[in-house]
């Protein structure tokens, strides 16, 4: 047998090897190229790229959307009639799809620092295109079935804009080296324009979009108003079953000002508290009244209500993962928690001096009291004792006539008007979601004496972003949150918002230029030195850029699997079979 020497004796590359092995199933030296990567691979690139950016955004809208987590459940019980938490699964496999998807990014990075070929493994992209293919499916459902939400990413962004800004500023400044490096190796004049020029609009950009930042948190500290006052929406429903005695009662605990009530009517006259159409989820109707369990709650009369237990299944269903952190104690008072009445309700807001705001639903043409439901609320209300001060009457229908019969009552709309219109109708406060509403709304309803309360507010982040906005009230599901904000989560004076903006960008531009410096200083260097070092990934099987016939290329890779075997890699017989030899 002829021996033959190695061409090069060198070191083990473990690093390399593992990028390479793990992107593209590359492992071993003379699997990887220096070579340009193909047009195939470069579109399997920029797919990669899409989904990425796709991913971020959609990982960063759930994030945000905690807020709203029981409401897009509410949803989904609505649609199927089983209650079940679906933001876990959407969560896991967001995170999990993302965490895959940003590392073959990583990946994809270093083989571009690195000078290699790009050339990821089919396997690789199966999984690119089922997380693109899964985040498409998901932005539609989400669109089609919860499209209100998406306003839920502009708001956020006047709580977190500031720091978006800096972290992707400091990732780009980050790239910079990568780019540096392409160009300053690069000898296509060309290639060296394009990639400079888009570089630098991505950065000039990043560099301007502060001005395009706006945030209620940017103001002076001194014309900060009053922390907005807290209405117990549903009473305190991450603590109790939502719409109970005991839930409002958990909710006063916490010092709110107000409790947000859903009223029906039953098919005696009795308003009652419930948020849904039928009973089924909110109480064991379907143990007591099997069947009826699908029937309009509003069918039943006052008995029949009262025999229904209202607190099993929020210890059963747990809808805010809360019950673990209840006492032996409140698990049973939970657990004997029966629908409550609206006079009860005004009954105990009056012992504790709260404002009470409900919205009434209008009962099915076929009830009983489908024309005189207004009266009998208003009834009601006259009965409980509580003074008209603290009720906040929502229903637009008969208003006039209700301001007659009660002039003390705080007449509420929940539909956003012309401040003319409202002024005409007597309306004095404003009862919206919180999209409902911008900053400077908020400012001019504020101005013509209309109080606004929002709601759903459950994260301290908004809450701090509508207490900057001016807003008087929020309605919440998690006042012992809210109440644990003492000050807005960050507040910054414009001259100091500008200075650290203009100071993040002369450091990065500086970063930049240095790099870009260096690179280039270090390859003309390089260059001029004479020394070049052929390793074996630069001696390649490709004809084209070898320029050389089968038979010496052959040569060549026989040489180099005998270079491996000469460093340990392998034996003579794996490089040969991997290689198409016959041993």
């Amino acid at each position: 047998m002829v021996k033959h020497q190695p061409l090069q004796v060198y070191e083990r590359q473990l690093c390399l090897s593992c990028i390479t092995g793990i992107y593209g199933c590359r492992w071993k030296r003379y699997q990887r190229s220096h070579d340009d990567t193909t047009k195939w691979e470069l579109l399997w690139s920029i797919i990669l790229l899409f989904t990425f950016c796709l991913l971020l955004v959609w990982f960063y809208f759930w994030w945000e959307a905690h807020n709203d987590y029981n409401e897009f459940n509410w949803f989904l019980y609505n649609r199927s009639g089983e209650w079940s938490d679906g933001t876990v699964p959407i969560l896991a496999t967001t995170a999990a799809g993302f965490t895959y998807i940003a590392f073959l990014m990583v990946l994809a990075l270093c083989h571009v620092a690195l000078g290699q070929q790009l050339n990821l493994h089919w396997l690789h992209k199966i999984g690119v295109t089922a997380a693109l293919l899964t985040t498409v499916i998901g932005v539609i459902s989400v669109n089609q079935t919860w499209g209100q939400e998406w306003d839920v990413i502009p708001i956020s962004l006047q709580a977190t804009g500031p720091f978006l800004h800096i972290g992707a500023l400091a990732a780009v400044t980050a790239l910079s080296w990568i780019v540096a490096g392409q160009v300053a190796r690069s000898e296509k004049t060309m290639f060296q324009v394009v990639v400079v020029l888009l570089y630098l609009s991505v950065l000039l950009g990043l560099y301007v979009v502060p001005l395009y930042i706006s945030s209620p948190c940017i103001m002076d500290p001194s014309t900060l108003k009053q922390r907005p006052d807290v209405i117990g929406h549903q009473g305190a429903p991450m603590l109790a079953p939502e719409n109970t005695l005991w839930s409002f009662q958990r909710a006063l605990q916490m010092n709110v000002t107000g409790l947000e009530a859903d009223v029906a009517i039953s098919v005696d006259g009795v308003p009652f508290l419930m948020h849904d159409r039928t009973l089924r989820r909110t109480t064991d109707v379907g143990k007591v009244f099997p069947d009826r369990h699908m029937e309009d709650a509003s069918s039943f009369n006052w008995t029949d209500l009262r025999q229904l237990n209202a607190g099993q299944w929020f210890l059963k269903d747990d809808p805010f993962w809360t019950v673990h952190t209840l006492s032996s104690r409140e698990k049973r008072l939970i657990a004997n928690q029966s629908v409550c009445s609206l006079e009860q309700l005004l009954r105990l807001a009056s012992y504790h001096n709260s404002t009470v705001v409900f919205r009434l639903r209008r009962p099915p043409p076929e009830h009983p009291c489908y024309d005189s439901w207004i009266n009998d609320t208003l009834q009601a209300v006259q009965e409980s004792g509580v003074p008209q001060s603290l009720v906040m009457w929502t229903p637009d229908e008969h208003r006039a006539q209700v301001r007659q019969l009660a002039p003390g009552l705080i007449q509420t709309s929940v539909e956003k008007r012309r401040l003319q219109r409202l002024h005409l109708d007597g309306i004095s406060r404003l009862l919206l979601r919180y999209n409902q509403a911008s900053t400077q709304e908020i400012g001019n309803f504020s101005q013509s004496n209309i109080s606004i309360t929002l709601y759903t507010i459950n994260e301290p982040w908004l809450y701090s972003v509508l207490w900057c906005s001016g807003v008087s009230s929020v309605s919440s599901e998690a006042s012992h949150i809210l109440k644990k904000v003492p000050y807005p989560i960050w507040l910054m004076r414009p001259d100091e918002y500008c200075l650290m903006w203009v100071s993040v960008d002369l450091i990065s531009f500086a970063v930049v230029i240095g790099i870009f410096i260096f690179q280039n200083y270090h390859m003309i260097r390089y260059r001029t030195s004479g020394m070049r070092s052929y390793n074996p990934e630069q001696i390649m099987l490709s004809a084209a850029a070898v320029r050389r016939s089968s038979r010496d290329l052959n040569v060549m890779k026989e040489k180099l699997i005998f270079s491996e075997v000469g460093n340990g890699v392998g034996s003579a017989e794996e490089l040969y079979e991997d290689n198409g030899y016959d041993y």
